[in-house]
């Protein structure tokens, strides 16, 4: 009797479950409706109520796991309106399996209605892999593909399109060989660049180390990374700086040899690294600036040593010597290998966090961060989109353990309500406390939904100062202040919370936010938090 064949869909689902991708973010459309009504009941499928919360939801989940998140969105228009949330997963080098829906194979060239034309090129240059497969029969196979690319180093989001009446065409039999499939990638440093590195690192008089988002990253599967670098500041005595633009936190904010995160500005760099004669760049970009700050990279004399999993953070630096390898081994390696310079600066953890600014006409928001601070715990894990706090966060704040600090990569607003989401069903053990802006968080809110429908335990601190804060602050340093558009006000977050699901409060005082904090850190949901705040 012969064997009845899978289709396309049943041998796709047969890949996801081998690298145990059943959880799926998505806001359905019609493309889709074939491949969601085929799933089994192991699948879980993630309702969010807009295609930048959808995504931003994965990657939560994504930095929580540290495995692939799978998305499902819908032809262009939700690929369109997901590119925002795309950027920080790029900038980000999240691994995240984007599956988009396409109209029915043989009209596509007709570009008939919710057809997208071009698809592969649709989401790029925020994906390192994009296709739409040429026929039914190879789609299983691409999406093996998508999903070992995703994985690789650099890790970052991909993309497959697929027609909607592939799904029920015949697999091939040889499908079933894409679920034992393997990729191992070996790129430690070779016996000569260790040697090399080292007697950089051992020559130096002043050692500069600024490690980056690579490191944390790293770091969630391998804690041992974290100690390793750690080791490496104490034995070098290096001043330990986090990279501009930090997206994660890579080094305990509370070990004495920390010393801050580096404006990202040209000017500021320079000025930071001024007087250290070598600069080891560990895991990060050399350099991701915002600021426009004109001005020479470095002084004379500087030497920056680059070590990075990301080829093309090697290829588009202005200056150093940069090395390709892995970060994890090569943190090791030279952890192990340095000379141990036999001084400390003091004992782990000894670092003083900086008092909070405070304000006589209200709550500022370091007052907020030194609340969450005094409230620190094992569960607590933290996700930043306050702008007008962003350099403030990884001084003020006791982060000692990888994934504790997330951050938007690219600054591509509406980051933190659905990363947070994506964090805690990622990691149901941990609380996620979300610190977002009043401007940021419309972008995002309607993540609040899934919180409330999945009972995360969230909390969701919305500082508010009325304003887009970090945009008045560079309107003041461009020399444009009266710029239109920058003042909000008249926004019921508690309101619009409640609305959604999620119990809310407002405070003003930091007595109040302090008291509120405490509450909702006990509760067993999500709960919001509406801090008005005063500039500070």
């Amino acid at each position: 009797m012969a064997s009845i064949k899978k289709t396309v869909l049943e041998t796709t689902l047969d890949v996801f479950r081998a690298h145990g991708m059943t959880t799926i973010f998505g806001n359905p459309g019609s493309n889709e409706l074939p491949f969601l009504a085929g799933l089994t009941e192991e699948f879980d499928f993630i309702l969010g109520l807009h295609e930048q919360v959808v995504v931003g939801m994965a990657e939560g989940y994504a930095r929580a796991t540290g495995r692939p998140a799978l998305v499902n969105l819908h032809a262009a228009s939700g690929s369109g309106n997901a590119m925002g949330a795309l950027t920080n997963a790029h900038y980000g080098h999240i691994p995240m399996v984007i599956l988009a829906g396409q109209q029915v194979r043989r009209t596509v060239g007709q570009e008939t209605m919710l057809a997208s034309a071009d698809a592969s090129m649709l989401p790029a240059p925020l994906v390192k892999y994009s296709h739409e497969p040429l026929a039914a029969a190879d789609v299983p196979r691409t999406l093996s593909q998508a999903v070992f690319e995703t994985s690789a180093q650099p890790r970052g989001p991909v993309y497959v399109s697929v027609p909607l009446d592939d799904w029920a065409e015949p697999a091939l039999d040889d499908d079933a060989l894409l679920t034992e499939r393997s990729v191992v990638t070996a790129g430690g440093l070779t016996d000569a660049l260790a040697r090399e590195l080292i007697a950089a690192v051992d020559g130096a008089k002043r050692l500069a180390l600024v490690v980056g988002p690579q490191v944390d990253a790293a770091a969630v599967d391998d804690p041992s990374v974290f100690d390793a670098v750690v080791s490496l500041a104490e034995k070098t005595g290096a001043s330990v700086f986090v990279a501009p633009s930090p997206s994660r936190g890579p080094f305990p904010t509370t070990h004495p040899n920390f010393e801050g995160v580096i404006v990202p500005g040209i000017q500021s760099v320079r000025d930071r690294l001024a007087g250290h004669d070598v600069v080891l760049v560990l895991g990060a970009a050399v350099f991701r600036y915002h600021r426009w700050e004109p001005s020479n990279y470095l002084e004379a004399g500087t030497q920056v040593i680059q070590l990075t999993q990301d080829p093309r953070e090697a290829t588009r630096a202005p200056f150093g010597r940069s090395v390709v390898a892995d970060v994890a081994g090569a943190a090791k390696t030279l952890a192990q290998g340095v000379r141990d310079r036999g001084q400390r600066r003091g004992d782990p953890g000894s670092r003083e966090l900086p008092a909070a600014k405070t304000s006589p006409d209200g709550m500022t928001g370091t007052e907020i961060l030194e609340v969450l601070n005094t409230h620190v715990n094992d569960t607590v894990a933290y996700v930043n989109e306050t702008t007008t706090l962003d350099l403030d966060y990884l001084e003020r704040i006791a982060i000692d353990r990888p994934g504790m600090y997330n951050f938007p990569a690219s600054g591509g607003l509406g980051f933190g309500l659905p990363v947070a989401v994506g964090m805690s069903l990622g990691d149901p053990g941990k609380t996620v406390v979300a610190t977002v802006g009043d401007g940021s968080a419309n972008y995002g809110i309607t993540a609040l939904y899934t919180a409330a429908q999945r009972q995360t335990r969230t909390v969701f601190v919305i500082v508010n100062n009325s304003s887009y804060g970090a945009l008045a602050g560079f309107a003041q340093r461009m020399g444009v202040p009266d710029v239109p558009g920058l003042k909000l006000g008249g926004i019921d977050f508690v309101s619009i919370a409640e609305g959604y699901g999620v119990p809310a409060q407002r405070t003003s005082t930091r007595e109040e936010f302090d008291a509120a904090y405490q509450k909702a850190l006990q509760g067993t949901g999500p709960v919001l938090i509406d801090a008005q705040v005063v500039g500070g």
